[in-house]
């Protein structure tokens, strides 16, 4: 069963609704006891004052006429459910209080003394003020304490309120920010989909915050790549093509002269003999595009037997010189090899033709195709050269990348399809080595081609590697792959 998905709103809102119950919580919890004790402390101010009233009017009706504790007061103190006691000085039973009540504040009130305090009784606990009279005795006024914190419950309500009312508006403007973070969101979700689906030119605007501008960027930046990935398999296709339909014609072509009898004799046979160089070319166009295909995948093995380089290096100067002989071009082989060499014969056969392949192509005739074979102490160095009109800065960036020199100089110059280097960069890393392009002293490029000598157990560890987890062995950085 596949788990319910929350939505970013939902997700926003939520979090936003409970990390503001948790403040509001977190501030009742704090709120509640300083309301209590502010509304006790204010009681006690109260019920002080009120002492004071009723101490100066207990006086000024004993000292002579006047208005004395007058009915206001009396209401009042009845209202505050406030209780009054009139104690003579020395008359006092302690016992005779409904509450406990201390020597000690006899004693203070014998001396003159105001006193203030909590007593208690059996069933509550009170605030208590006491005032000496200017004739012998004291007054002393108490309260309920929960008379007297009663504005608590008033402002404890107002806050939970006020808290409330906050907690809705955290929910609003939650809901809101995640209405405005969820919108360029579900605008990037709707391009990739859309991109997934094969349409291209997908703009996003930059909006939102800082990271989901980001996502809008890369999105922009991948369908932009993948604009020009296609753009390029497509050219890649249109040259395959072209150079299969070539030979492809010709075969077609002088089959049917062979078959309807238009072709006979030596004309036959030399026909016949084209078909098979074209059917040969045909051939070797379907291996580079297999190896190519294959280098990605995880059963292209790479054999580590004995290399006499020797035969190898003057196998590869006799192939090519005759091929150069043929187009007119000068050849000039350097061999530098000592003994044998560990690696597959097959694979470095096939950077050496790639190279010389391609630089023989841009050679004309009377130009230089220059092969350098090198046996350095732990790996073999193939340099082919030319004197032809080289590759610039950026073309070295890309020399090893499938058909990108095609697409520049297609019409231009004269370009193949595009495989050959893609082939000898990836198997160089497949190896690896390292693929390397400059500039040639012929004038042309230089293609230089490093490959380890490696041990049989060593390939074969690479090969289970391979085909355990389809990754791709490590090597060193290729300049152009």
């Amino acid at each position: 069963m596949t788990p319910r998905k929350w939505s970013i709103i939902t997700l926003l809102v939520l979090l936003t609704s409970a990390v503001a119950a948790i403040a509001i919580v977190i501030a009742g919890l704090v709120s509640y006891p300083l309301v209590i004790s502010s509304s006790q402390e204010v009681g006690a101010r109260n019920l002080a004052q009120l002492a004071n009233v009723t101490a100066n009017a207990i006086d000024e009706q004993r000292s002579g006429p006047g208005s004395g504790v007058g009915q206001g007061l009396i209401k009042t103190l009845q209202r505050e459910s406030i209780s009054a006691y009139l104690i003579p000085r020395g008359t006092l039973n302690l016992e005779d209080l409904p509450f406990d009540f201390s020597q000690f504040f006899i004693d203070q009130l014998d001396n003159g003394e105001d006193i203030s305090g909590r007593v208690s009784s059996s069933d509550s606990e009170y605030l208590l003020e006491g005032r000496p009279l200017s004739a012998d005795g004291s007054v002393i006024l108490i309260q309920p304490i929960s008379v007297a914190g009663a504005s608590a419950g008033t402002i404890i309500w107002r806050l939970v309120l006020a808290l409330v009312i906050g907690l809705i508006i955290a929910i609003s403007l939650g809901f809101f920010a995640a209405r405005r973070l969820a919108r360029p969101l579900r605008r990037a979700s709707a391009a990739a989909t859309s991109m997934a689906g094969g349409l291209r030119g997908v703009e996003l605007e930059s909006e939102g915050p800082r990271e989901v501008d980001e996502i809008s960027t890369s999105l922009n930046a991948l369908d932009s790549a993948l604009t020009t990935s296609e753009a390029r398999q497509r050219e890649f296709l249109l040259s395959v093509s072209h150079e299969f339909r070539t030979p492809l014609t010709a075969v077609k072509g002088y089959s049917e002269a062979i078959s309807d009898g238009i072709l006979e004799g030596s004309q036959a046979v030399d026909a016949a003999r084209l078909i098979s160089s074209e059917s040969a070319r045909l051939d070797r166009l379907v291996s580079d595009l297999l190896d190519l295909a294959k280098l990605g995948a995880v059963d292209f093995t790479i054999s580590a037997v004995a290399i006499d380089l020797n035969d190898f290096a003057s196998e590869v100067c006799q192939v090519w010189g005759y091929r150069c002989q043929d187009l007119q071009v000068n050849c000039t082989c350097e061999i530098l090899v000592h003994g044998e060499f560990v690696g597959d014969p097959i694979r470095l056969r096939q950077i050496v033709d790639n190279l010389a392949e391609n630089a023989l192509r841009l050679s004309p005739s009377g130009s230089t195709l220059a092969i350098r074979i090198e046996q350095l102490a732990n790996s073999v160095v193939i340099e082919v050269r030319d004197s032809g009109p080289g590759l610039s800065a950026d073309d070295q960036e890309v020399a090893f990348q499938p058909g990108a020199l095609y697409e520049r100089y297609r019409g231009v110059r004269p370009v193949g399809t595009g495989i050959g280097l893609a082939l000898v960069g990836r198997l160089a890393q497949r190896m690896g080595g390292t693929a390397l392009v400059g500039a040639a002293p012929e004038g042309g490029a230089c293609f230089r081609i490093e490959i380890p000598q490696r041990g049989k157990a060593h390939i074969l560890s690479v090969n289970e590697k391979h085909r355990s987890d389809g990754s791709v062995p490590n090597s060193a950085p290729n300049s152009g792959a």
